[in-house]
């Protein structure tokens, strides 16, 4: 804890600091009634409609540089589609992380629960896309740091009461250098959103956010857990593989979630899929940046461009390691590609 002793001092010397009593009489005691979810690091209680406070456990030197992380960085940036940090207590036998109080709690909440499902329509849920590509966009391009955040998934999104979306939970985040490409660590994260280079390698950078927002988008557009069990039947099957293999066969519009096919334009629902697409490549230097992520989900005409440029003359092969599936880029050579073509043409 002594590495982490400045960051106790600032905070109880700043308007960050709560105490630790004082949090405790608001939530009721931490009591079960206040309760709003539990993650792997601790609870979150609400104190009626003002605050939320995350109530963390220090029981290894792990989980204690994951709150003064998630201080340190979440305090230095403010955006629309960030939750914002009101405080924290360091003042008690645990120590609590204050939020504003979001009555939406989490995206998954919604998204894969079939009674509350239909609650998400078309247009809450292209707002929810585009809310978190934005709030991505300002850490890796526009905070005065760069951030990756680390673990981008549906539980991690929280929703007001509009539906805005919210990016939470900095605890695994990482902040990066102007001068550096790259940061060799440790694997952390959610497997399923985790980018394959990150995985083997351990060289984390913006790309991996990008490839858990890709995966995001697919669950939110088809209204399905990237680790469903319908898909898991084969070896090689995941929800991101079946998609691909619909778009291959031209039918991706039946990936689609049955609550908001009344609602979505189809050109706009491909056009979203293909963004999502576009995002899970396994090259991470064919992955759009987010600002471009950003662009193409306002602008039809250029996803519909890069997906060409990207896409045409490219297979995906399957091969699998361990209980991970990636999908690997093969490219076909144009040679080849356009004989056969003509060959078809001939017969």
């Amino acid at each position: 804890m002594d590495r982490n002793s400045g960051i106790v001092r600032t905070i109880s010397e700043s308007h960050l600091s709560f105490k630790y009593e004082d949090l405790r009489m608001a939530t009721g005691g931490f009591s079960e009634q206040n309760k709003l979810g539990q993650g792997g690091f601790g609870s979150v209680y609400k104190d009626g409609q003002e605050i939320a406070v995350k109530r963390l456990f220090f029981n290894t030197g792990r989980q204690a540089d994951l709150f003064f992380n998630e201080v340190n960085l979440i305090s230095r940036v403010q955006h629309k589609n960030l939750v914002k940090l009101l405080g924290c207590s360091v003042d008690g036998p645990e120590s609590l992380l204050v939020y504003e109080y979001l009555c939406n709690t989490s995206l998954d909440r919604f998204l894969f629960d079939q009674h509350r499902q239909s609650l998400l329509n078309w247009g809450r849920r292209f707002k929810i896309i585009l809310g978190v590509a934005e709030g991505i966009n300002y850490l890796h391009e526009e905070s005065e740091i760069r951030i990756v955040h680390r673990d981008i998934k549906a539980s991690n999104v929280l929703l007001d009461g509009m539906f805005r979306a919210k990016i939470a939970d900095f605890g695994l985040a990482r902040c990066f250098g102007e001068d550096q490409s790259h940061l060799s660590t440790g694997v952390a994260g959610t497997l399923g959103y985790m980018s394959p280079e990150y995985i083997i390698h351990g060289q984390l950078t913006e790309k991996a956010d990008i490839y858990s927002f890709g995966m995001l988008v697919m669950e939110v557009m088809t209204g399905q857990k990237n680790n469903n069990p319908a898909f898991s039947t084969e070896e090689s099957q995941s929800l991101m593989t079946v998609v691909w293999q619909h778009y291959m066969s031209n039918n991706l519009i039946e990936m689609l979630d049955p609550c908001i096919q009344d609602q979505c334009p189809e050109e706009q629902a491909l056009h979203v899929f293909q963004v999502g697409l576009l995002c899970m490549q396994a090259s991470p230097g064919l992955r759009p940046p987010m600002w471009k992520v950003v662009e193409m989900l306002g602008v039809a005409v250029v996803v519909q461009q890069e997906m060409e440029k990207m896409l045409e003359g490219i297979v995906w092969v399957h091969c699998s390691m361990g209980s991970s599936v990636f999908l690997q880029w093969a490219v076909v050579e144009r040679q080849e590609e356009d004989s056969r073509i003509s060959s078809l043409e001939g017969v």
